[in-house]
């Protein structure tokens, strides 16, 4: 009976913990609906993160470069906007094709996606 508790507390820890961290992203319209403006390099050395897009929701990692666009802005973590031009960014990211490329080159800009 112990362990059955013990096991809930971890389960219920790990879902919470997973929640507040995870990437789920939505791209607003307007610079000022956003929380991060984002403007996508054309090189990976020139991008602070490195960004694979996930299929599934579940997928979205706890600050590790894997995003989830969701369909509906209450569905996100975070609010993003595209910039046009590299200086008006907070972020600058560069979309890779694999999902272990995914991750922080400056990780001076990590407080961004939290």
């Amino acid at each position: 009976m112990k362990l059955l508790n013990i096991l809930f507390f971890v389960i219920i820890f790990l879902g919470i913990s997973n929640f507040g961290f995870s990437q789920k992203v939505f791209s607003v319209d307007y610079q000022n609906q956003a929380d991060v403006k984002v403007f996508v390099v054309k090189y990976e050395n020139q991008a602070d993160l490195k960004v694979f897009k996930v299929k599934y929701q579940n997928q979205a990692g706890d600050n590790n470069g894997k995003w989830f666009f969701t369909e509906y802005l209450n569905q996100a973590d975070k609010k993003i906007f595209f910039v046009e031009y590299e200086n008006q960014a907070d972020l600058k990211v560069f979309f890779v094709e694999y999902e272990n490329q995914a991750g922080w080159r400056n990780s001076a800009k990590k407080h961004l996606m939290y």
